[in-house]
């Protein structure tokens, strides 16, 4: 294997920059305070007279998502639970009354781990009186659960809710704990959540796996990754702890000696890439690893494939709308953010308004961008002259800075490139993230994703 960046010769903050969020594709570095709820607005009216097909998430926040009476009552947080989801219904209600009733959702997304299941039925309930849900075959919709708070039953609760796929998570036991050991072995509790997934007919299940705290090392990672692959999840989605996504995050992230070195980091990415892709599984972006049968990788292979704020997903034509906190809303070239406070949160909603922190709209120049890499991070292939038609430029000169680049990775056998179209060969598909960011500056100063500067040599 070989470093991408290197090849390229890499920038001096390529490795030190530090990418905002990583929840997000897009990214949010250029989010800003000067977008806010009017602009919201506008959007959500726009989208209810083209009455585009909806893309939903909902955020449950980490702090909260675990209340329940069963722990001792000093601890008991539903009093916080139940706050919440009393906001989160009215900003439904607040939204939806812009968006129109019975907007058809193709793609639901709760995010955050388990909820209790009074809670999960609430919450469902309410989102059923404003949308109406695609059914199993045509929709998507899946749940983040936590690994030491969901058990069998509580799987069969899950899908009896209509969520047709789950994610679980499998964190290190030292994330929350002052163990100095990287530890969670044990594929027990997993394969039991697995077993009970297939059983009651989930289409597909995702597990998260981290990597980079300092009590991990190559070979513990390497044993954690085999007895994972040997559960035979459908989809991996692995991610470097440094940049975490949100729900990942610990308090103590930044500070020193909390992530493993750079060249433990390098082991065990090449670690990930070797046993997966020698497993059947495919790597389509993002840090997202996919078996060949998966609705995913089945997308991408009939030129089916989009992004969102979510990722990758089947459902390219959906607007997508976000509750709770720090969701993001993608309307068009409009992006709007919430905020990520909890007492902001609900002080805004409770004066009536729209909990909005920033935004960003996407420009002429970003939407060129923008609808570059997505065809090259999901088709694997550019249409050179449709995207010369539809802007009105001259590709070559439009992206004139990063040509020479683009002629590395050709010779390098990376790409394949005329005057008419771009496409990844197979040696460049775990680089797919690192060869779409050239065309995006801000993207290529950034630190790099997950394995898109590895490749087989």
């Amino acid at each position: 294997m070989f470093d991408l960046f290197q090849t390229l010769g890499e920038r001096p903050s390529a490795r030190a920059a530090v990418v905002a969020d990583f929840d997000c594709p897009v990214g949010t570095r250029r989010f800003h305070g000067g977008i806010g709820s009017l602009d919201l607005l506008r959007g959500l009216r726009n989208s209810r007279q083209k009455r585009r097909p909806l893309s939903v998430a909902v955020h449950l926040p980490s702090r909260l998502r675990l209340a329940t009476c069963s722990t001792l009552a000093s601890d008991c947080r539903c009093g916080e639970i139940d706050g919440y989801l009393q906001r989160l219904t009215y900003e439904l209600g607040l939204v939806g009354c812009h968006l129109g009733n019975g907007r058809r959702v193709e793609q639901l997304c709760l995010t955050g781990g388990t909820p209790v299941i009074a809670h999960l039925q609430r919450l469902m309930g309410d989102l059923r009186k404003r949308f109406d849900f695609c059914e199993y075959d045509s929709g998507d919709h899946s749940i983040e659960v936590d690994l030491h708070h969901t058990d069998w039953s509580t799987m069969g609760l899950i899908r009896d809710q209509g969520f047709t796929h789950v994610s679980i998570g499998v964190p290190d036991i030292g994330l929350d704990s002052d163990l100095s050991v990287d530890c969670y072995q044990n594929p027990a509790p997993i394969h039991s959540l697995i077993d009970a997934a297939r059983t009651f007919g989930f289409r597909s299940i995702n597990i998260d796996l981290g990597y980079g705290h300092a009590w991990q090392t190559p070979a513990s990672f390497a044993l954690k990754l085999s007895t994972l692959i040997e559960l035979e999840p459908d989809r991996l989605q692995v991610f470097d702890y440094a940049c975490a996504p949100y729900r990942y995050r610990s308090k103590n992230a930044g500070t020193a000696g909390a992530f493993c070195s750079q060249a433990d980091k390098d082991a065990m990415r090449r670690i990930c890439c070797e046993q997966l892709i020698g497993a059947g599984y495919h790597y389509i972006g993002l840090g997202q690893f996919v078996r060949a049968d998966d609705d995913l990788a089945v997308a991408q292979e009939h030129g089916r494939l989009h992004r969102n704020c979510q990722g990758f997903t089947r459902h390219g034509c959906c607007d997508h709308v976000g509750f709770g906190l720090s969701a993001i809303t993608q309307i068009e070239h409009l992006y709007v953010q919430n905020t990520d406070d909890l007492h902001q949160y609900c002080q805004q909603l409770d004066a009536g308004q729209l909990p909005v922190r920033r935004g960003w709209r996407c420009e002429a120049q970003d939407q060129i961008r923008a609808n570059v890499t997505e065809q090259l991070s999901c088709d694997l292939e550019l249409d050179i002259p449709a995207i010369e038609a539809r802007y009105g430029l001259v590709f070559r000169e439009h992206f004139a800075p990063i040509w020479p680049l683009l002629e590395t990775l050709h010779d390098k056998g990376l790409i394949e490139m005329s005057s008419r179209f771009i496409g990844i060969l197979p040696a460049g598909r775990l680089s797919v993230d690192a060869i779409c960011n050239l065309f995006d500056p801000d993207l290529f100063d950034a630190t790099p994703r997950p394995f898109e500067k590895l490749n087989p040599a």
